[in-house]
């Protein structure tokens, strides 16, 4: 994916960019390269010399990317052309034992494996930190008065500690999910043309025990070139993330109209200004989460959609993932990364919270409710 300039900065992180860039994905395919032949050496497979060889040949970068990429086309896979620019750099003898008994498949799988364990620990900070806003946002206001809206109309009184407190949990559950999918769902991809590790003789399933060890990646039970659900399954849990931060940010599109006048994001030179209105203070932050939001969701579904592949290999579906996945994570991390800017600089006005209430009531058991919350949150932080 090239950088993108234009568009990238709002609804993505200059870091999650080059998580999942295409530079990231062919050092992945790489990686895989050079640890592949390495457990074939110690299964004894080829011998030590030639794994050395195709090591540093992985290792060396100066790979034309550009180039792989325009050959790409002719086969469906970046990995055949950046097979031949490898072979081309190895000594012939080691030239016949690069890539032996893989298929592209398993390259591209297990790239994807390693870009979205990046990905992962790159969301997993800065949604700790939309969490500790959040938690934040509930101590200080627990007894700030403010209407419960439902159906856009008020219903009866809360506290503003309350409503982030919800927002605490529904990040931290988020959260959970990722961290449970990148501890228990990442595998490593090894199964040869047809699955059946055929090639790699009676040593294929030590070769695949020793490529899992290399990358610190589970082992799978069988190969999954056409059995997606991990890979719909990821989809999912960030679409989840992405979810839960857009609620937040829908929230305080609402809170921050001129006649509810709640709140308002935080203010910097520029932001939030209108080409045609100078007077406008817009919820630019939030408007860029929910952007990224709706984007996750299309991804999530075309994930969830290329799970039904034929036999036992894709014609189209698999193939589609690749851009899916990297845009997934680049939109989820948009998504994340405003809506932390929004909670840590928001602006509360208890003032007009408490001004705009119509209804009579009492706030019931919304102070115990934030303590629930609040001692979760602490729990984990110190798990």
């Amino acid at each position: 994916m090239p950088e993108d300039r234009l568009f990238g900065p709002t609804f993505t992180t200059p870091e999650m960019a080059a998580a999942v860039s295409e530079q990231a994905w062919l050092h992945a395919m790489l990686e895989f390269e050079a640890a592949l032949a390495r457990a074939e050496a110690r299964a004894g497979l080829i011998p030590h010399s030639a794994a050395e060889a195709i090591s540093s040949a992985c290792a060396a970068g100066g790979l034309d990317i550009t180039g792989i990429g325009r050959q790409a086309p002719a086969t469906g896979t970046p990995v055949v052309p950046m097979l031949e620019a490898l072979r081309a750099r190895l000594p012939e003898p080691a030239r016949e034992h690069l890539h032996r008994g893989a298929t592209s498949q398993d390259v591209l799988d297990t790239a994807l494996m390693l870009v979205a364990r990046q990905g992962l620990e790159l969301l997993a900070a800065d949604l700790a930190g939309v969490a500790a806003a959040a938690a934040g946002l509930a101590r200080r206001h627990r007894a700030t008065s403010m209407p419960a809206r439902t159906l856009l109309q008020q219903a009866l009184p809360t506290t503003f500690g309350l409503k982030a407190a919800g927002w605490l949990v529904a990040v931290l559950e988020a959260a959970d999910g990722l961290d449970a999918y990148r501890r228990t769902r990442l595998a490593v991809q090894l199964g040869g043309p047809a699955g059946t590790l055929s090639a790699l003789g009676d040593q294929g399933l030590a070769v695949r025990r020793e490529l899992a060890a290399e990358f610190d990646l589970p082992e799978p039970l069988l190969p999954w070139h056409t059995a997606r659900a991990r890979v719909a399954e990821l989809g999912a849990a960030l679409a989840v993330a992405a979810g839960a931060v857009a609620k937040i940010a829908l929230d305080v599109v609402l809170l921050a109209q001129t006649e509810v006048g709640e709140v308002t994001e935080p203010e910097a030179p520029g932001r939030g200004g209108s080409s045609a209105l100078p007077h406008k203070r817009n919820p630019a932050l939030s408007v860029a989460a929910l952007a990224s939001a709706r984007g996750v969701q299309a991804q999530a579904g075309l994930l969830l959609g290329t799970m039904v592949q034929a036999h036992e290999r894709a014609a189209g579906e698999w193939q589609a993932e690749w851009p899916a996945v990297s845009e997934a994570f680049r939109l989820t991390a948009g998504a994340v990364a405003r809506t932390r800017e929004v909670l840590e600089g928001l602006e509360v006005h208890a003032d007009r919270m408490q001004a705009n209430l119509r209804v009579e009531g009492s706030i019931g058991s919304a102070a115990a409710l934030i303590d629930l919350a609040l001692a979760d949150y602490e729990r984990r932080a110190h798990e």
